[in-house]
């Protein structure tokens, strides 16, 4: 076997022809009991208790590499090159993908295994990796993954996927943050989550982008590879026939699994190389006259939303670990890991945007909010206003898709800010919020449908894949026709509670008028947007057109029927 580098040293990838197999490590009700105790993770509005009370997940037949948790990515150029990915119980020998185009000729991938020790259950978890090169435009294709020790090999799993068109071409993307999984022992699923999977299928697009907080794993600290394999597993109807495009949200961040707490997201992941040091974390990618760019917002936020224990005991990792006991309060909070890397990179890549001219729109992927007015979720986040709204106004980013708060809201376009124009959320006095500034013509039109994109950028909150906040989410209107909206302006780390030994965080500490809020959707946090890409005719326009449809009385009972809400078209002159 020949080893390749790793971005992480608590990641081992391995290109493997052949593979000892391996036995997988589990973890029993017993052992969560020993190390998980009565402590807890928290989210960023109050402490969630790690419940004892979950199924044992001991193997009563002995694991093998069968593949299972499949999904896609794009690779570098989604023309030409998609990467499979799955992850097996045990080692697999000789993992492989076999791949070919209307049933002609199939040719052999074989994979590269990577592989983390999750830091707090000490489950050794075995991912692969096939990346498909050299594939033909707009093609569709058949594939099947197996290995030598995979228990179905008479008869492996098999799906087909079609690659990107090259040049501008129209086509159909999807978007949700915030899925989780449908099994409801695990803190924040939902069994929405699974008729959030096929609404993906419902709309049939050339890929989707899945905006953060995918599995919650971590609030879930004994169980954290089984919620991911039940998240993985619950996709799969979706993910192994198109690309799922993801960003690391708050709950990918995990208690002693790497520098920033991603290892199990950057080991279950594949994804377009950025050229840094951060390789996984943050990437831009190109479909017909689209640019997309997924960012890690964890590193630019001030809230501090991630792993945490709420207490009152410590978490006490899995013996075979060897780590040490986290006390109750503690919380791993990584704003400004890149020490501005992502930054610079994301201005690089926008002023090359602004260069070519194959490029009409820009689309950015990230998980929190800079403009949502929900006063049960996080609200907003004047890390990413000061970090990188300028650079959207400056070179012209059309559209910004998140998660994180877990409801529908869209915002009028917006350019520039407002200074000064919130209050602390305590004392009353001003605060320099950075207040978004909708684009007047816009504004003056509440009732609009359409809009040129090329004056200012629109936001969109969309994290009601499998979660949902209740029905009553939104700020109150302060009598100005307007919401307001909570605004985190300064870092933000636990405190202890009024409860001895237990320990929260405190909410937004600023609050200002939402006047950049132009939609909302007050019936049901759960929904996807359908958007649909139309590249236009040399000389005119080209159009993006989104239809935004949800789930009535979801948040009651899972709801299979996805309704319209809204139809909402960006325009502009194409390049």
């Amino acid at each position: 076997m020949t080893k390749k580098p790793v971005p992480d040293a608590s990641i081992a990838e391995t290109a493997v022809i052949e593979a000892p197999a391996g036995t997988g490590a589990t973890v029993s009700r017993r052992s969560f009991l020993k190390f998980a105790g009565a402590s807890g993770l928290a989210s960023a509005t109050g402490a969630l208790a790690a419940g004892a009370a979950r199924a044992d997940v001991t193997h009563t037949t002995p694991p093998d590499g069968s593949p299972e948790q499949i999904h896609l990515t794009w690779g570098d150029d989604p023309t030409s090159e998609v990467v499979v990915s799955w992850a097996s119980l045990a080692a697999s020998a000789n993992p492989r993908v076999l791949v070919g185009a209307d049933h002609g000729r199939r040719d052999t991938v074989h994979a590269v295994q990577r592989t983390y020790t999750d830091g707090l259950t000490g489950v050794v978890v075995f991912t692969y990796h096939a990346r498909l090169s050299g594939l033909k435009p707009a093609t569709t294709y058949t594939y099947e993954v197996t290995a030598d020790n995979d228990s179905h090999a008479g008869s492996p799993f098999s799906s087909s996927f079609t690659t990107a068109p090259r040049g501008r071409a129209p086509f159909r993307f999807t978007s949700y943050g915030d899925l989780a999984t449908p099994n409801t022992g695990w803190v924040l699923s939902s069994p929405q989550s699974r008729f959030a999977v096929d609404a993906v299928e419902r709309f049939q697009p050339l890929f989707h982008l899945l905006n953060g907080d995918l599995c919650y794993a971590n609030l879930n600290p004994a169980h954290q590879t089984d919620v991911w394999r039940d998240f993985a597993n619950n996709n799969q109807t979706s993910s192994t026939r198109r690309p799922w495009m993801p960003c690391p949200g708050n709950h990918e961040i995990e208690f002693y699994n790497g520098p920033q707490g991603l290892d199990s997201y950057l080991t279950r992941y594949t994804l377009p190389d950025n050229g840094s040091r951060f390789s996984g974390r943050w990437y831009s990618f190109q479909v017909s006259s689209v640019l997309f760019i997924s960012l890690d917002a964890d590193d630019v936020v001030y809230q501090d939303a991630a792993a945490f224990v709420a207490g009152p005991m410590p978490l006490v990792p899995a013996a075979s670990t060897g780590h040490a006991p986290i006390a109750p309060g503690s919380s791993f909070y990584v704003r400004g890991y890149s020490n501005g890397e992502q930054t610079r990179w994301l201005e690089q890549t926008l002023r090359r945007a602004a260069d070519d001219r194959d490029i009409d729109w820009i689309v950015v992927q990230m998980h929190q909010d800079a403009l949502s007015s929900s006063k049960t979720g996080n609200g907003s986040d004047k890390g990413i206003r000061e970090a990188w709204l300028p650079l959207f106004d400056q070179y012209g980013v059309d559209l910004v898709v998140c998660g994180h708060d877990h409801d529908y809201e869209r915002s009028y376009p917006v350019r520039g800010c407002n200074r000064h124009a919130g209050i602390d959320a305590k004392t009353g006095e001003a605060v320099d919020t950075l207040q978004p500034r909708p684009v007047p013509h816009t504004h003056a039109n509440p009732d609009a449908t359409t809009f040129d994109t090329s004056h200012g950028t629109i936001h969109l909150i969309l994290g009601g894949g499998g979660t949902s906040a209740p029905l009553d989410v939104y700020g109150v209107d302060m009598g100005n026709g307007n919401p307001q909206a909570q605004v985190f302006t300064k870092p933000n780390r636990p405190v202890a509670g009024t409860t001895a030994g237990t320990f929260v965080r405190p909410t937004a500490d600023a609050l200002e008028d939402a006047i950049w809020s132009a939609q909302r959707d007050t019936g049901t946090g759960y929904g996807i947007a359908v958007f649909d890409v139309d590249p236009g005719e040399h000389g005119g326009k080209t159009t993006m057109t989104m239809n935004y449809y949800h789930a009535p009385g979801a948040d009651q009972t899972p709801n299979p029927d996805y309704e319209l809400f809204e139809t909402v078209t960006l325009e502009k002159r194409r390049r």
